[in-house]
């Protein structure tokens, strides 16, 4: 193989790039990616787990970048960590059900799994099953996975691991949470 040819294979290998930590920014790092994949002309499809609010970020898709396919699967509210409800459950389980149709299809050269890291850690995922999709994904097809407690073996099994970490937050001040900045 020459080393043209070794190069060429080198970056159609896909990667799976996980952003974990406690800090703020998760998303809007993999929102940012997603920004710089559609500018080099992927195909990007985001599923969010846990979320169902119609955050900044999903408004601008709409407007700005119609052809970036977003799926929420969540509601507008918290998840309880060791009790979820039966209800964050089953959207979990249809958001990954969905996750599993669009990697499958063909259609996408970057998906986005915002929150699967947390949504694995809560069981609202059985981790083996998230670890076996990772596994198994399209050779070429990148793969981003964000969330705070992104499980140890989703670690070891990424290309990149990114961690947030706070070191200061302005809600420790008592600043309040608003728009353009936390949604």
């Amino acid at each position: 193989m020459s080393k043209e040819e070794s190069t060429a294979t080198i970056h159609k290998r896909g990667l799976v790039m996980l952003i974990t930590g406690n800090g703020k920014g998760k998303t809007t790092s993999a929102f940012g990616q997603a920004l710089r994949a559609v500018g080099q002309g992927y195909r990007v499809c985001i599923i969010q787990f846990m979320k169902g609010r119609k955050y900044g970020e999903v408004l601008a898709l709409e407007k700005y970048l119609p052809e970036v396919d977003l799926f929420q699967f969540g509601l507008d509210s918290f998840v309880m960590r060791g009790n979820p409800a039966p209800v964050d459950v089953d959207l979990a389980r249809q958001g990954f059900a969905k996750a599993k149709e669009v990697v499958n299809s063909g259609d996408y050269d970057m998906v986005i799994l915002d929150e699967i890291n947390t949504a694995a850690d809560f069981n609202l995922i059985p981790l083996e099953e998230v670890l076996e999709f990772i596994k198994n994904k399209p050779q070429d097809l990148d793969l981003i996975l964000t969330g705070r407690y992104a499980p140890e073996p989703m670690q070891e099994m990424a290309d990149m691991v990114s961690e947030v970490r706070e070191i200061k937050h302005h809600y420790a001040a008592g600043i309040k949470d608003r728009a353009g900045i936390e949604y």
